[in-house]
């Protein structure tokens, strides 16, 4: 989450808007410190600090601190288990602030800083067709930083999440020059010809984290076959995931494919893919 974005939002549409930040947390707790969460005075909120009572009693205090007005603040201290019965051991310590639309000002650059600086692991996304459409939005909340790619006019939504940077591209696979190393690439265009160059060229350089293809055993064995008669080198091919998504999630509905994506994702960035 880019917290500075989501409280210019939450002013934009309710006037006002909480920050909520663990300050620092002692024995087991449910998150770590620096974990922040905005809450709007609708109680619509973003993030999270850990979940279950000890979040339901900061977002409780969180929208009495929006109630006392702009410039507000508060801290409060949590012993997690004789306070809120949780089986964590720890104790927690958040501070609330509240801004109004005399601080857009001054978050607006903030925002711009954290766009810039967010972690997160490259992912070039090539199609915004359906499923690349899901696909990006269930990478959105997670720690990655989508390049979304399609040479077609008029090819992406009207609204992108705020992790993917959105290229309409006449040369789809040139794009693959700047991807840093260890890069994830997911191909899923509108053409197989298309599809079979990207991936080609992915597997060539033979530097990114991953290279998936939509598609069945079917279509990678067509491909690799394609591939193989153009010099590709069987260690190469064997790099391409084809079918993607992890095993055992049935059904070809773009959310589905794009929930076992974005999974499978998860493992390779942890490592355990």
């Amino acid at each position: 989450m880019q917290p500075y974005r989501r409280l210019i939002e939450s002013i934009e549409a309710e006037g006002a808007a909480a920050l909520v930040s663990l300050v620092e947390t002692k024995g087991s707790s449910p998150r770590e410190a620096g974990a922040v969460m905005v809450v709007r005075p609708s109680g619509g909120f973003f993030g999270t600090i850990g979940g279950g009572a000890l979040e339901w009693r900061a977002l409780a205090e969180a929208r009495e601190t929006l109630g006392q007005g702009r410039g507000a603040s508060r801290r409060s201290v949590v012993a997690l288990g004789p306070e809120l019965a949780q089986c964590c051991g720890g104790r927690v310590e958040w501070r609330i602030e509240t801004f109004g639309h005399d601080d857009l000002q001054r978050l607006r650059p903030l925002a711009e800083t954290e766009r810039g600086s967010a972690p997160g692991r490259a992912v070039y996304l090539f199609g915004a067709g359906h499923v690349g459409r899901a696909l990006a939005l269930a990478l959105a909340p997670l720690p990655f930083q989508l390049r979304w790619i399609d040479s077609r006019e008029a090819a992406f939504p009207t609204h992108a999440p705020a992790n993917a940077t959105l290229v309409r591209s006449g040369d789809p696979p040139a794009e693959l020059a700047a991807a840093p190393d260890g890069a994830l690439v997911i191909v899923m265009t509108h053409s197989h010809p298309l599809d079979l160059a990207i991936v080609a060229d992915a597997l060539r350089q033979d530097r990114f984290g991953y290279v998936g293809l939509i598609g069945s055993a079917t279509k990678r064995a067509r491909f690799s076959s394609q591939m193989r008669a153009a010099g590709l080198a069987e260690v190469a091919l064997a790099k391409l995931v084809c079918p993607i998504g992890i095993s055992g999630i049935e059904g070809k509905e773009p959310p589905i494919i794009a929930a076992s994506v974005a999974a499978q994702l998860l493992q390779v960035a942890s490592g355990a893919g």
